[in-house]
């Protein structure tokens, strides 16, 4: 039987708020979490250095990002598709 396998691997979306470095994207990552003790809705978010090998992703794009082995000090995470493009100012 030929049966596709989950990925154990964590997938997240979020957009893309810097393009700078060669090779690499910062992706901010936002959840809405109760909070504990109040019960209000809180927005939290993140921020991730993923993997961007061709560098065709642009500051505002909304991608998915896939766990990875570390590919160095803080990068431990790959960019694997595009959800949404940026809209063109």
């Amino acid at each position: 039987m030929t049966e596709a396998k989950k990925s154990l691997k964590r997938t997240l979306i979020g957009k893309v708020v810097s393009d700078k470095r060669a090779k690499t994207v910062t992706v901010l990552i936002e959840r809405r979490v109760k909070h504990a003790l109040y019960g209000k809705i809180v927005a939290k978010s993140s921020k991730y250095h993923a993997h961007d090998e061709t560098n065709q992703y642009q500051t505002g794009d909304v991608i998915e990002i896939t766990e990875s082995r570390p590919i160095s000090k803080t990068k431990n995470w790959v960019a694997t598709r595009l959800v949404e493009k940026a809209a063109a100012v």
